[in-house]
């Protein structure tokens, strides 16, 4: 078995791979780009309660804290369900050394009148010195 001896010339090493083709990498990076834009609007996920209307606007304040009851009696705190019962410490440990505490209630209209004073009456114990009520504005005044 004879094994021959080539020495390599300049050209065979050649020119072909002296640059990248960044055609396909633009390519997969627009269609990635395209598929984010048209899936980010869809995976914003909120809490669905359905907010009792008033004739006037009530929009909460960015520096209170926006407590949510759904029509099941779950409450959330953000976007975190927390038990009734550690409401009051869950509430007193968030506003610990602040000197505004502001507490906006997004309830359900569809939670009882008994369950959303108790819960009321929870948040002023853990001493919240202001309740804001979040409602929604009817439907035929917004057309207008």
């Amino acid at each position: 078995m004879a094994f021959k001896y080539r020495s390599i010339t300049k050209k065979d090493v050649g020119t072909s791979m002296s640059s990248i083709n960044v055609t396909p990498l633009v390519d997969v990076m627009l269609v990635l780009l395209i598929i984010f834009m048209v899936t980010a609007p869809m995976m914003q996920s909120g809490i669905g309660v359905n907010l009792p209307q008033a004739e006037t606007k009530s929009t909460p304040a960015d520096e209170g804290l926006t407590l949510t009851i759904t029509a099941d009696r779950y409450i959330h705190i953000q976007d975190q369900v927390i038990n009734q019962f550690l409401l009051e410490q869950k509430l007193t440990e968030y506003f610990y050394g602040r000197e505004k505490k502001v507490v906006f209630l997004r309830a359900d209209s569809e939670i009882s009148y008994g369950f959303f004073i108790e819960i009321i009456d929870i948040v002023k114990k853990a001493g919240i010195d202001e309740v804001g009520l979040v409602t929604r504005f009817p439907e035929e005044k917004r057309k207008r």
